[in-house]
């Protein structure tokens, strides 16, 4: 591991156009630094930082950045009114990460992608140019949407599949000022050369995470994940789904898929078709084939593109059938072993 400069920013000003890596629970950049493949010469603490508590806000929630993933799956509201985010965060990591990990981290964390991962693997998110490792070897987790020549990696976050297909907003202040941006494109797509523009600018830094009211979706949300254990496994494909029912016929659809693209990958074409349409498995398997409207193997990975249609249709069939009063203590899963996936 590299030297480093060590400073702690007390207030938000002190770390609003601040230089280096900024640190709060540290579960994915410590990991990072220990590996060599980041080597920042200074690190801001910001986990004192006046940014840990959830809010109500003009009929929704406001999350701080420094809120701890297990405080927020165990917030009466967000399991009441967002329960595929509380079901999300609890199939993510283990107990330990999530007392640990923070809300602006989990959003910011790196790809899993073991080619990133390795110093000695070309790819363009470490050393924009150098290609991309992956391209050509083991592909069985990466894209199947949204991928270029420049990158196949994959956003690892559950939290953030939940907060897209919830609407969520991302407020950022900066030394320009404050701006907000959509869950759902907050993680750039690769472009040709690499991983695409950063999320952030230099000095930026998430402050909030914003929910909107979710009206009637609140009683039927669902997240269900494919992984390989029950606990500490990045999703090989995931499903975060919330329906409003009226006698049946959907009135309102919330669809998006975690572990096939750079970014949360909101399904709207899916959306669009459930509007309307009676609440049965027919519907659901209909639309779960629009969820991949586009989709394409990177490599060896053709299998990703039907799991995430088997996955789409069991998280809407799953919310169609009504959020419990109590989430399971192991939330909805399938895992790849399994017979019934």
């Amino acid at each position: 591991m590299n030297r480093f400069e060590y400073t702690r920013a007390e207030t938000l000003g002190a770390a609003v156009g601040a230089e280096g890596a900024f640190l709060a629970g540290g579960t994915n950049l410590l990991d990072l630094m220990k590996i060599g493949v980041a080597a920042p010469d200074r690190l801001v603490d910001i986990s004192h930082l006046p940014l840990d508590r959830i809010e109500e806000s003009a009929g929704g929630l406001r999350i701080g950045a420094m809120v701890r993933n297990a405080d927020i799956a165990r917030d009466p509201q967000v399991l009441a009114r967002y329960p595929a985010l509380a079901e999300a965060l609890l199939s993510g990591a283990s107990a330990q990460l999530r007392n640990a990990a923070t809300t602006g981290g989990n959003v910011m964390q790196a790809t899993r992608c073991s080619y990133f991962q390795d110093p000695l693997s070309p790819c363009n998110r470490r050393e924009p140019g150098s290609g991309c490792g992956a391209l050509g070897g083991v592909t069985r987790t990466h894209a199947v949407l949204g991928w270029t020549e420049g990158c196949i990696a994959v956003h690892p976050s559950d939290m953030c599949v939940a907060l897209a297909a919830y609407d969520a907003v991302v407020e950022i202040t900066g030394p320009g000022g404050l701006r907000e941006v959509a869950m759902e494109e907050f993680h750039p797509l690769p472009d040709a050369e690499g991983a695409g523009a950063p999320s952030l600018s230099p000095g930026e830094i998430i402050t909030h995470i914003r929910l909107p009211d979710p009206g009637p979706l609140a009683r039927h949300g669902r997240y269900v994940k494919l992984r390989e254990r029950t606990s500490f496994a990045f999703a090989i494909v995931s499903a975060a789904a919330a329906l409003a029912i009226e006698d049946g016929v959907i009135t309102e659809a919330r669809l998006a898929l975690g572990g096939v693209a750079a970014r949360p990958w909101r399904c709207r074409k899916a959306e669009e078709a459930l509007k309307g349409a009676l609440a049965t498995a027919e519907t659901f398997a209909r639309a779960s084939e629009l969820a991949t409207d586009g989709a394409r193997p990177s490599g060896d990975n053709a299998a990703k593109i039907v799991l995430a249609q088997r996955i789409a249709a069991r998280a809407l069939e799953r919310a169609a059938a009504g959020t419990p009063d109590r989430l399971p203590a192991l939330p909805a899963s399938v895992f790849a072993g399994d017979d019934n996936g």
